[in-house]
């Protein structure tokens, strides 16, 4: 977002009746802010960043335009995933700016001093076997570092993937919440021992930034998250790692079927937009493939937007820059449907969210049980049975059944 805003003169110069005003503002406030505006008709804002389940939910109420881009900017072009993510109804009702997967990413330093081989998808039992050969507290090494900090967005787009790749699911087809079951069981249960036993000291409060900076430093053999993280894991300028790194599918158990999280930044325009017609040239214009290529011209094709198109995958120039990643990153985006990740059937879309107004409440509330048994407050099946009480809570006031 930082080197869309440094960009966007070039789109004022080629627009000069559109002027740009930004307001730009950390994630959870960001949120916050968006939403109670998107509430009220959204005419505070002509352009709204959001992500894929904003773009479900605040879509299917009417709160977003429709949006079709010209011939040029190439709908075709998007990683089939993430077109699937941001359409209702075949119709695309935001532009997506970034994508992500998730992956398992490795030390291939470590793998090989401990004779560790992880297949193209190692399996969640793999997985903690190359775990406990690799970690070595005493040299400053963890084994494996997962998100441990609460939220729908923090430990529970991990755990959802685990979840589904044992077979689980959020809601069956009645809307009733299946979170105190086997798959989550066994799911939960497989974390909450990884963790404790080859995991950081406090991994309760690590997401994201903190792991990334761990992993930057050495301290983990294992790591699965995002895969835009490889693009920082490679960089030598921060990296005390950068080509050591291997990269694998995101880890599978009795499936493969939503092992790995989607996810896209995108951007919108509220239904209630003062200048719509602006605000869709501007969105349409960063998130086009001419936007890429302006990026790669001026900036190097290692700065440029990754995991929403096709072509950018095809470019030479990205290849060499992304060398080490880029074919694990695509691999990973391609294995995900949104409309079916889970092996019973589920009536919600998406892989580590259900698309639905009330997911993020119950999703926040299940991420605090799990840090409570993760911290050692509560076992495991105390913290399921918990959140199950939550949600069934939270879907019947809301009347699914």
């Amino acid at each position: 977002m930082i080197e869309l805003q440094r960009q966007s003169a070039q789109f004022e110069q080629a627009n000069p009746d559109i002027r740009l005003r930004w307001l730009t503002l950390e994630e959870s406030t960001l949120r916050q802010r968006v939403a109670s505006a998107v509430l009220r008709g959204g005419a505070q804002y002509d352009v709204v960043t959001i992500g894929l389940y904003e773009t479900q939910v605040w879509g299917r109420q009417g709160w977003l335009q429709a949006l079709k881009p010209p011939p040029a900017w190439d709908e075709a072009d998007l990683l089939p995933a993430i077109r699937q993510g941001l359409s209702i109804d075949g119709r695309l009702h935001a532009l997506p700016f970034y994508g992500e997967s998730s992956m398992l990413m490795y030390r291939k330093d470590l793998a090989e001093r401990h004779n560790v081989r992880l297949p193209e998808r190692p399996t969640w039992r793999q997985v903690a076997d190359a775990a406990s050969r690799m970690h070595d507290p005493s040299e400053g090494v963890h084994g494996i570092c997962l998100r441990g900090k609460p939220g729908w967005g923090d430990n529970m787009a991990l755990i959802l993937t685990m979840v589904n790749a044992h077979g689980g699911q959020w809601f069956d087809m009645g809307w009733r919440p299946q979170v105190d079951s086997p798959p989550w069981q066994a799911a939960v249960g497989l974390y909450v021992d990884l963790m404790r036993r080859y995991g950081p000291p406090g991994a309760e409060a690590d997401s994201y930034n903190e792991l990334l900076a761990r992993f930057r430093q050495g301290q983990c053999a294992i790591w699965v998250d995002a895969t835009i993280a490889a693009s920082f894991l490679e960089d030598p300028a921060g990296s005390q790692v950068a080509g050591r790194v291997g990269y694998t599918l995101a880890p599978q158990a009795v499936t493969a079927k939503g092992a790995g999280w989607l996810w896209a930044w995108t951007l919108a325009v509220p239904v209630g937009s003062r200048q719509p017609e602006a605000a869709r040239r501007f969105v349409a214009w960063a998130s086009s493939r001419a936007y890429v290529a302006q990026v790669a011209r001026t900036r190097g094709w290692a700065a440029v937007p990754t995991g929403t198109r096709r072509s950018t995958y095809r470019e030479s120039g990205f290849q060499r820059a992304a060398a080490a990643f880029y074919a694990a990153e695509l691999r990973a985006l391609d294995a995900i449907n949104p409309d079916d990740a889970t092996v019973p059937r589920s009536p919600y879309q998406g892989v580590q969210y259900a698309a639905i107004p009330e997911f993020q409440t119950i999703g926040i509330a299940v991420g605090q049980q799990i840090a409570a048994a993760l911290a050692g407050r509560q076992t495991v099946a105390q913290a399921l049975q918990a959140a199950q009480r939550l949600a069934e809570q939270e879907m019947r006031r809301a009347g699914y059944y």
